[in-house]
């Protein structure tokens, strides 16, 4: 594989930035239930990702963010020199990063991991619509 050939052969090492997205799913079948999925896609690279999670909505959403972020860390070749653009569609975790505002007790610990990771990799945080959100979207498409 070339230097500016990506995961699945898209050429993206030209662009100065990534575009990542993060989400949750939460199956139909199970709309009583907490157990959810934890996405989140890069698709300029052809990355999609989806893991079983059991927990409410926004602890979900966090585990989402957080997952993304890890992966970020352990594939630093894909990001270097580029500034990351990541969205979700969940206002209120979104809000909570962009320290717009406050977070509850309950998750100011993975808010703390999120805000650590922002100091490594400085990324941007913004809102997408859910129906634009690919990391949920091109799953179960």
């Amino acid at each position: 594989m070339s230097a500016s050939a990506g995961l699945s052969g898209i050429l993206f090492a030209q662009t100065p930035r990534m575009e990542c997205y993060f989400g949750t799913h939460l199956p139909e079948r199970r709309r009583d239930s907490d157990k959810r999925l934890v996405c989140f896609s890069i698709p300029e690279a052809g990355i999609v990702f989806k893991a079983p999670f059991k927990g409410g909505e926004l602890h979900t959403e966090y585990a989402s963010l957080l997952t993304l972020l890890e992966f970020v860390e352990m594939n630093g070749k894909i990001f270097k020199g580029k500034e990351i653009e990541i969205f979700g569609d969940n206002i209120d975790l979104i809000s909570q990063v962009n320290n717009k505002a406050p977070c509850t007790y309950e998750y100011r610990e993975l808010l703390k991991k999120a805000l650590d990771y922002r100091k490594k990799y400085r990324y941007k945080l913004g809102w997408v619509p859910q129906e634009n959100n690919p990391s949920t979207n091109l799953l179960f498409d």
